[in-house]
């Protein structure tokens, strides 16, 4: 299953999206047998399409048995983060803002 979760991106990013899987609430897109190759393909048009956004943030997420939690995530936009397997915990990482020393 490959998902796609959207946040105040264009009527052309919306558009891309339902043509190539179901649009099953606002903003959220979901393809239940989408090859690796579409999904690259369709990760590159949203990649190349991004600068354009403004204010706007794109989850896309698959299976992966290779990752943590079993599944791929890939984020643009704000807040970037990823899923990191911690002593057997799926815990989820944003970088820090700034220079903060979260030790001191």
């Amino acid at each position: 299953m490959t998902v796609v979760v959207t946040r105040n991106v264009s009527g052309r990013t919306r558009g891309f999206l339902a043509s190539c899987m179901l649009e099953v609430a606002p903003g959220v897109y979901c393809a239940p047998r989408m090859s690796r190759g579409v999904r690259d393909r369709v990760k590159s048009v949203l990649d190349g399409w991004f600068s354009a956004e403004r204010d706007a943030s794109l989850v896309l997420l698959w299976a992966d048995g290779s990752m943590p939690a079993g599944q791929g995530v890939y984020v643009l936009g704000t807040p970037p983060y990823e899923l990191l397997d911690y002593d057997g915990f799926i815990v989820s990482r944003h970088p820090c803002p700034g220079n903060i020393n979260i030790l001191e």
